[in-house]
Order: C-alpha cells, then sequence, then structure tokens
C-alpha cells in the first residue's frame, strides 16, 4: 500500500510563493508518473502539472512559466513551487501517483492565496 503525504499549503499573498511537497511510502515512486492536480470550490478536480519517470513535465495553460513540478526519486518526495500566486489558484491541491497497474491520490493540502 502507497500512502502521499502533502505539505506546503497554507495562506499567501497575490504575487507571493509556495512549495508544496509530496511524500510517498513504498518502494514504486521511481516507476511511476507523478502529478498535481487541484479543485476549487464549486469546480471539478483538474491537471495542474505532471513528470515522467524521466522527468518530462507537462503544465496546465493557466499555470505554465508559474509553477515548477520536480521530482526527488532518492527521497521519494515530489514537489511544486509555486511563484507569482494569483487569487485563482486557490484550491485544495492534491498528489497523484500512477503506473501501468495502480494509481493513489493524497489527502490534499489547502492553498490560499488572499491579501
Amino acid at each position: 500500500q502507497v500512502q502521499l503525504v502533502e505539505s506546503g499549503g497554507g495562506l499567501a499573498q497575490p504575487g507571493g510563493s509556495l512549495r508544496l511537497s509530496c511524500a510517498a511510502s513504498g518502494s514504486i515512486f521511481r516507476l511511476s508518473a507523478m502529478g498535481w492536480y487541484r479543485q476549487a470550490p464549486g469546480k471539478e478536480r483538474e491537471l495542474v502539472a505532471t513528470i515522467t519517470t524521466t522527468g518530462n513535465t507537462n503544465y496546465a495553460d493557466s499555470v505554465k512559466g508559474r509553477f515548477t513540478i520536480s521530482r526527488d526519486n532518492a527521497k521519494n518526495t515530489m514537489y511544486l513551487q509555486m511563484n507569482s500566486l494569483k487569487a485563482e489558484d486557490t484550491a485544495v491541491y492534491y498528489c497523484n501517483l500512477k503506473g501501468n497497474s495502480w494509481e493513489y491520490w493524497g489527502q490534499g493540502t489547502q492553498v490560499t492565496v488572499s491579501s
């Protein structure tokens, strides 16, 4: 059983930065694609960014140039550096781990961008 634990959420001002982390238990981290998703109140969950096992990345248009996804296989940890935050980035952010025959989600971490 894999557990994903997100951390790093909180309150940030518009234009500010936050760094999210997702720590994974188990031995399948390096075999898995990883991703960050978010869900704002009243909206569907949406993809924010993904990173493959070889480090290829993909971003939603709304966060390109502001967010950076990365992973450290030695630490079984994925990161999301969020810069130039906007009010519309406010959401619960979820970590996702996916392989050929498995998929796991974290419990989510709240990010609130407000002055």
